[in-house]
């Protein structure tokens, strides 16, 4: 990874309701945000993406701006520059029951990889549902096994009350679950033990870079750890009042290019 010397801050942003906001109709990066990250990058500062997402998630517009990596399903992968420096999928003891439910009772769901979502056959609620905050599904993989499949965050999307009761079931310890809460009949899952903030950590002590000369950009209840682990917390103004109590910095809204104002204010020389 080739970076001016003497480059210090690594700055990491969430997705949605940060850089974009595809749920109400912002579904690509305005052009004051796209500026303000551009110009990090002229300084020689890293950019990376802090994402709930899968790589397979990502649209266009984001693999191909030029972030110089991911941190990827909350933690549980790392990508810079394309190279894989940390990887801690689930443990297949607690994906199979959970998969073996949901065929039972009608519920569909995906099984994230890093590169890949393996989509349950069938499952055409979770496809539109996707569909509507514009991920492409064209690259879904329905023909797999999954009890050989890698799986690093498994998502459902059930048909009615009756089916979302069954998430209940799928708790554990070990296992930190998100409901999305516009979608209540979603749920994600992930390793209770990689967030954001884990991940953020794998990429500074991979760069050399101390904690106190990062900085992150968010807005939702899985950037709670990213927010309280960096060395300056930068939270937009339609995140929740919890989130809030937890920043550094709070910013405009996303359709206020709150980005690019925190980028300008408080990280550019």
């Amino acid at each position: 990874m080739s970076k001016k010397q003497g480059t210090k801050k690594a700055v990491f942003f969430d997705i949605d309701g940060t850089l974009i906001d595809a749920a109400h109709g912002q579904p690509f990066i305005r052009p004051a945000v796209r500026q303000a990250l551009r110009r990090l990058q002229q300084q020689g500062h890293f950019i990376f993406i802090a994402t709930g997402r899968p790589y397979a998630f990502l649209n266009e517009e984001i693999r191909g701006f030029g972030f110089d990596g991911f941190v990827l399903m909350n933690g549980a992968a790392v990508l810079l520059d394309d190279e894989l420096i940390y990887s801690k999928p689930m443990e297949n003891r607690l994906v199979q029951p959970i998969c073996d439910a949901c065929e039972s009772q009608g519920v569909d769901y995906v099984l994230n990889g890093i590169y890949h979502s393996y989509l349950s056959r069938g499952a055409s609620r979770l496809r539109a549902f996707y569909e509507d905050f514009h991920i492409d599904t064209q690259g879904f993989v329905t023909d797999f096994d999954r009890r050989e499949t890698v799986t690093y965050k498994m998502e459902f999307l059930a048909a009615d009350e009756a089916g979302a009761r069954l998430y209940d079931s799928f708790l554990s310890p070990e296992l930190a679950s998100m409901r999305d809460p516009f979608h209540r009949m979603n749920l994600e899952l992930y390793s209770r033990t990689e967030t954001k903030g884990t991940g953020i950590l794998h990429t500074l002590e991979h760069l050399g870079i101390p904690v106190g000369n990062s900085f992150a950009f968010g807005d939702g209840v899985n950037d709670f750890e990213m927010i309280e682990t960096v060395g300056t917390g930068l939270v937009m103004g339609n995140a929740g009042d919890a989130l809030k109590e937890r920043g550094d910095v709070l910013l405009p809204s996303v359709h206020e290019d709150g980005v690019a104002a925190g980028i300008q204010k408080y990280i550019l020389d």
